[in-house]
C-alpha cells in the first residue's frame, strides 16, 4: 500500500505505537516537522511538545517529553522519554506539577535547578495544553 511508513513511538516506559503511519507532524528543535512517506533521511533532537500522526485517514495526538527522531524514507522511530495519549493524562496532577514548578521559579535557586525547574514547568504546561485541545 503506497502512502504509507512504519512509524515506532517508543517510550522510556513502553512502547507507545508501532504500526503504519499516513503522515507525522511533530515539534522539532527548529519549529514543527512534517514528515510524510519517501522523506530524505534525518536524525533530530525533540523538545517537549505535542506531536501528531495520522493513522487510518484519522489524526492521532500525544504529549511527548523530548527525545530523538530518526527517519528513514520508509520508516520513522522516535525515543522519547515520556509520551501519553490526551486521555492518559492526569489533568490534577499535572496542573499540581505546573504550580509546584511556578513556586520554585519563585525561590532562589542555582543555574542546575532553574533549569531543571524550568523544564518540570514546560513538560507540565505541555501536558495540560495536549489534554485540553484534545480531549473532551
Amino acid at each position: 500500500m503506497s502512502g504509507i511508513f512504519h512509524l515506532e513511538i517508543i517510550a522510556t516506559d513502553r512502547v507507545f505505537y508501532q504500526g503504519d503511519c499516513q503522515h507525522l507532524v511533530i515539534t522539532a528543535v527548529d519549529g514543527l516537522l512534517g514528515i510524510l512517506p519517501g522523506h530524505e533521511p534525518m536524525v533530530t533532537t525533540l523538545p517537549t511538545g505535542e506531536l501528531k500522526y495520522m493513522v487510518n485517514d484519522s489524526w492521532k495526538y500525544a504529549a511527548i517529553s523530548g527525545g530523538f527522531i530518526q527517519v528513514m524514507p520508509d520508516s520513522s522511530i522516535i525515543l522519547a522519554d515520556s509520551c501519553e495519549l490526551p486521555e492518559e493524562i492526569d489533568i490534577k496532577r499535572a496542573e499540581e506539577a505546573k504550580e509546584r514548578a511556578e513556586e520554585m521559579l519563585r525561590q532562589k535557586q542555582s543555574i542546575m535547578e532553574y533549569y531543571r525547574t524550568q523544564a518540570a514547568l514546560n513538560r507540565a504546561i505541555n501536558r495540560l495544553k495536549v489534554s485540553q485541545k484534545h480531549f473532551r
